[in-house]
């Protein structure tokens, strides 16, 4: 599935200062790393944000959050956020930030 692109471009420029960001094609969609950790990326019209294991649940209990069934079963430590919840620039910003707080965590690669 192609992922939408003004949604690309918009994490890009959410993302333009932040240091150790690197793009990669992944999951047939866009993939924006973080010291070669997946922190998030648009896949279709959705955003899929890597929020980690231990902030899954709280996640979830976010309005705009879903699993993320990529594989068809829920991919724990992994949400979507619907094309529709993003029109907020702040909204999209959050999910970002919490995307890169989880990537920015873990060892580089």
């Amino acid at each position: 599935m192609a992922y939408d692109e003004a949604l690309g471009d918009r994490i890009r420029d959410i993302l333009v200062d932040q240091p150790g960001v690197t793009e990669r094609l992944m999951f047939g969609g866009l993939g924006f790393m973080v010291n070669g950790n997946m922190a998030c990326g648009p896949n279709g019209d959705v955003l899929i944000v890597r929020v980690g294991p231990a902030a899954y649940e709280n996640a979830l209990a976010e309005p705009e959050a879903t699993e993320m069934k990529f594989t068809g079963r829920p991919m724990r430590g992994f949400v979507e956020i619907d094309g529709a919840e993003l029109a907020s620039d702040a909204t999209l910003a959050k999910w970002i930030e919490r995307g890169v707080a989880f990537a920015a965590s873990l060892p580089p690669k």
